[in-house]
């Protein structure tokens, strides 16, 4: 009852600290999905620009995003938009890999065919290339939108607020109540959005490669 109690206490504002943890994740998150979706369309065109956007991706996703955070204070100064942007930072490479790798794993002969059809290139992308390209773009997203979830808390370093503030005040002062309290929630949060994101993964995927999906596993 403890934590009920602190959570229900408007002197804690949770509702507050809730808020700004949701705007810094669904900013980052949404920011990150624009880019890489973006960047691995475009880098599937062109094999040295795959290379150079896969690699340096793979480098970022290695940097610690504490160093991000500490990097770009000086420039960006200190609150909600440092954080927001080292967080994109680390939200990028799962989604642009998983768009780079979803376009080209598209076979030429199934393109091939619906040019044959006489489908024009806007009508390949929608009806051919999309379809069999969301599924995968989304668990790039699942991936990315749980790791920025579990990562924000360390936005309260620099001041951006959220639920991180209750994790570094309770180590701070000691107290139990306010990093149960922080902890839990973020541990939901993610929960939420992972079943959420597994669910419209599940939906968004062709019938057809749910069948190839269950004929794979049965196989194995």
């Amino acid at each position: 009852m403890q934590y009920l109690n602190y959570v229900l206490d408007p002197a804690n504002d949770y509702l507050g600290h809730a808020i700004d943890y949701l705007k810094i994740c669904s900013l980052s998150i949404l920011v990150a999905i624009i880019i890489g979706v973006t960047l691995g369309a475009l880098v599937s065109r062109n094999a040295l620009l795959a290379f150079l956007a896969l690699n340096v991706s793979g480098l970022l996703r290695a940097i610690p995003i504490i160093a991000v955070l500490i990097l770009f204070v000086p420039i960006f100064g200190i609150g909600l938009l440092p954080a927001i942007l080292a967080l994109i930072v680390i939200g990028i490479p799962p989604i642009l890999l998983n768009t780079y790798t979803g376009i080209r794993g598209i076979d030429p002969a199934t393109i091939e065919a619906a040019k044959g059809m006489g489908m024009t290139t806007i009508q390949i992308a929608t009806r051919i290339q999309a379809p069999l390209v969301t599924p995968l773009v989304a668990a790039g997203i699942r991936t990315s939108a749980v790791q920025i979830i579990a990562t924000a808390t360390l936005a309260a370093f620099i001041g951006a607020g959220g639920f991180g503030d209750y994790i570094v005040d309770g180590f701070n002062v000691f107290n139990n109540t306010e990093l149960v309290v922080g902890a839990v929630s973020v541990a939901i949060l993610a929960v939420l959005v992972e079943v959420f994101m597994s669910l419209l993964q599940r939906a968004v995927t062709p019938e057809g490669l749910k069948v190839q999906e269950q004929t794979a596993i049965a196989k194995a």
